[in-house]
């Protein structure tokens, strides 16, 4: 599932997956995010045993991103979720 945000390339936000669906009994163990270049991530990602959050500031306007999060859970199960984010002036 990709979900779509629109952001203003000044902003800095936090973009945060919701795993508890999908999870059933399991935790995140790891949480990992790929960043293409373009967009910086500011500080550092967190994670609860059933989210993961990242800031992101920057990009160009009328850029595409395509970031993606990817979790190992306690049972060793692994995933991705991409997060895809719309560069405009706002």
């Amino acid at each position: 599932m990709t979900e779509s945000f629109i952001k203003d390339p000044s902003a800095r936000l936090d973009y945060q997956i919701d795993w508890s669906d999908w999870l059933d009994d399991e935790t995140i163990a790891v949480s990992v995010w790929i960043v293409p270049a373009g967009i910086t991530q500011y500080g550092v990602a967190t994670s609860t045993a059933t989210s993961a959050t990242i800031w992101l500031t920057g990009g160009t306007p009328g850029t595409d991103y395509s970031i993606v999060n990817q979790i190992t859970t306690t049972e060793a199960r692994i995933n991705q979720q991409t997060l895809k984010l719309l560069i405009r002036e706002r």
